[in-house]
């Protein structure tokens, strides 16, 4: 069987095929089955694979790169389609598979109105992260994970409010009252809460899911979540293990495009379930409108015509 190499110009020849099945079911289960959007043609006795728009982007980002054969982790061998030059080769149909199931996942948390963390700390994760939680309107980790920020939120929410003190101080012109000395520790702390803080501004409550770019890296965060009961999504790579995850996205966590990509992907899916949400709620709010439009009105009470005095008796 052949596999279409990155840029389409060759095939990935299929050795030491590691996939068994279709691969473990995320314990996060969404419906019986994900349609996966191709077909496979037999043609001359080889079946072709038919991609749609969104595997060829994920073979054009390097989405289905694995890392060396020598660092791969053997809870990875179901989302494993082979190797090459001692590269492994993730299963794109594995791939498709858990990112489809996570964007109906997310959309679903989205509509809900519950909060999603998005954690990618890593330099190639950190920009798409920051740029795709912004744009959906969700909070972020992309610089540095400090220990206690969901088994200690309490601190944490505190901190913030401390980081928009040092903004007011900053912002009203007030710090000039301070000494030279202050004023640059306080400068200090305040780059230093805002790196590790401004991602947090919008959490003001634990999440109900935390999606993570490469769980491996991101081990506290993950067992900070597990501990809080928290759903946790990842994009994860041959060298990590599945089985920490409730919803793994098996796919290349070391390259931009495929971090941008997926990312992208993810926060499309919360921007429509956030859009659901407004919808239902016109929707819903609409025939109270209408209904009150409707309503005939209160009858006024109307008052009594004055009696005609009567006529008084004439003299005779």
């Amino acid at each position: 069987m052949a596999f279409p190499s990155r840029d389409g110009s060759g095939a990935l020849e299929k050795r030491g095929v590691l996939r068994s099945g279709n691969g473990p079911r995320s314990r996060v289960f969404l419906e019986p089955d994900v349609k996966i959007p191709w077909s496979l043609a037999a043609k001359s006795g080889k079946p072709n694979l038919m991609a749609n728009e969104i595997v060829k982007e994920m073979i054009e980002s390097g989405v289905h790169f694995g890392h060396r054969t020598s660092l791969w982790n053997p809870k990875m061998a179901p989302y494993i389609f082979g190797k090459k030059n001692q590269i492994h080769i993730l299963d794109i149909r594995e791939t498709l598979r858990g990112l489809l199931r996570a964007k109906k996942y997310l959309s679903q948390v989205a509509a809900g109105g519950s909060l999603i963390l998005f954690v990618g700390t890593k330099r190639q994760a950190g920009e798409a992260v920051e740029e795709q939680s912004l744009r959906c309107g969700m909070p972020f980790v992309s610089e540095r994970w400090l220990g206690g920020t969901l088994t200690n939120f309490r601190t944490i929410r505190s901190r913030l409010g401390r980081l928009e003190e040092l903004e007011d101080l900053r912002t009203t012109d007030k710090i000039n009252d301070y000494s030279k000395k202050m004023q640059s520790s306080l400068n200090r702390e305040y780059r230093k809460m805002y790196r590790n803080l401004n991602g947090l501004r919008t959490m003001n409550r634990l999440p109900e899911v935390m999606f993570i770019v490469d769980p491996g890296k991101e081990r506290n965060a993950v067992r900070e979540a597990k501990r809080l009961g928290i759903t946790t999504v990842a994009l994860i790579d041959t060298d990590s293990d599945p089985s920490l995850i409730d919803l793994p996205i098996p796919g290349n966590d070391d390259g931009i495009r495929s971090v941008e990509m997926i990312m992208r992907e993810l926060a499309d899916a919360v921007i429509a379930g956030k859009g659901q949400t407004q919808v239902e709620a016109s929707d819903a709010g609409a025939p109270a409108a209408q209904a009150a439009e409707a309503a005939p009105a209160e009858a006024q009470p109307t008052e009594a015509p004055a009696a005609e005095p009567a006529d008084e008796p004439v003299a005779e």
